[in-house]
C-alpha cells in the first residue's frame, strides 16, 4: 500500500487527469469539490527527455481551478527534482 503525506498549499504538486494527463503546479487551494494550481503544466515527452508546457495554450493560465471529478489522483508532493525543475522553468530561479 502507498501511504503518503498529506499536501499543503504552496508546495508544487502533480496530478493526473482523468485524460492520462499529468500536470504540475504550485497547489493555490483545495476546496471539497476542485482544485486550484498557480502555473499548471503538462508533462511532454522530447528528443532530451522529459519538459514542461503550459496546461492551456489560449488562456492565461496563472491560476487553473481542476475539478476533482477530473482528476484520477489527489494532489500529490512532486518528486524534488521535478520541483525544482518546474520552479526553474516557471520562475527562472534555479534550486539545487
Amino acid at each position: 500500500m502507498l501511504i503518503t503525506k498529506g499536501v499543503s498549499v504552496d508546495e508544487v504538486v502533480t496530478v493526473r487527469t482523468t485524460a492520462g494527463e499529468e500536470i504540475i503546479g504550485k497547489l493555490v487551494e483545495i476546496g471539497t469539490e476542485y482544485i486550484v494550481l498557480n502555473r499548471p503544466r503538462a508533462l511532454v515527452p522530447t528528443q532530451k527527455g522529459v519538459d514542461f508546457v503550459p496546461f492551456m495554450f489560449t488562456t492565461n493560465s496563472e491560476n487553473v481551478s481542476l475539478s476533482k471529478s477530473a482528476l484520477l489522483t489527489a494532489p500529490l508532493a512532486s518528486d524534488k527534482d521535478a520541483a525544482d525543475l518546474y520552479v526553474q522553468k516557471t520562475t527562472g530561479i534555479a534550486l539545487g
